[in-house]
């Protein structure tokens, strides 16, 4: 389900409350100013107990091959994922979405997950953090496996701090092959509230606090959320 948003002013308080009720805004194209909400008839999400992390997945990680961060460059993340790539000539991310999740950030209701090599920004990702869910809005790689080191990061992030649910919005091969599901809209919702009744804590590991690839995997390897 979907509907025009020409005319209505989001803020980011409208923002987090169309979170809360399962609807999410997206653009035609990075040039199309206007705005429309979004319900999916199925939700994709990944189940924070079963992130698929192969074998040379998990080699990658444990290397420490890239160094990853959060919180660290808002501005360079949306600028890469908004970055046409293989697989995505265009782009839904326009100048109000920049702006409404700027906004979101600032007030620490999203965050980025951020791989680098040296000083490059290689992967990351960003999303809404609303009580015990993350809701997931775009990731991109420069780097094999780099975005998906990054996700390994959040989720051994948001196992640790108590989440229950993050949300993926759609279903693709790629999410697929890390372990997402997609589930109707009435079965999204019930796991949307239970997340909703949870404190969740993005920062139980400081921002600042580096940690290793051997300690994501060992996170991921608790077969049970806090």
């Amino acid at each position: 389900m979907s509907s025009a948003d020409q005319d209505l002013e989001i803020t980011p308080q409208v923002l987090l409350k169309a979170y809360s009720c399962g609807i999410f805004p997206m653009a035609e194209s990075a040039d199309d100013p206007g705005l429309y909400w979004v319900e999916p008839e199925y939700r994709g999400i990944i189940p924070l107990n079963h992130l698929i992390v192969s074998h040379r997945l998990a080699r990658t990680i444990r290397s420490d091959r890239f160094e990853v961060v959060v919180d660290h460059d808002f501005e360079a993340v949306i600028d890469a994922c908004a970055t046409p790539a293989a697989g995505r000539r265009s782009t839904w991310i326009n100048k109000r979405i920049r702006k409404l999740y700027g906004e979101l950030f600032a007030l620490g209701h999203c965050h980025t997950v951020e791989a680098y090599q040296g000083r490059r920004l290689v992967g990351g990702l960003y999303g809404v953090d609303l009580a015990g869910a993350f809701f997931g809005e775009s990731m991109f790689h420069r780097e094999r496996d780099a975005s998906k080191v990054a996700l390994a990061h959040l989720v051994a992030r948001m196992r640790y701090g108590g989440y229950r649910l993050l949300d993926t919005q759609f279903v693709t091969d790629h999410l697929l092959s890390l372990g997402a599901v997609e589930l109707p809209r009435s079965q999204y919702h019930l796991l949307l509230n239970n997340a909703l009744q949870i404190d969740g804590d993005f920062l139980a590991w400081p921002k600042d606090e580096t940690k290793t690839g051997a300690e994501i995997l060992a996170e991921l390897a608790q077969h049970e959320t806090r």
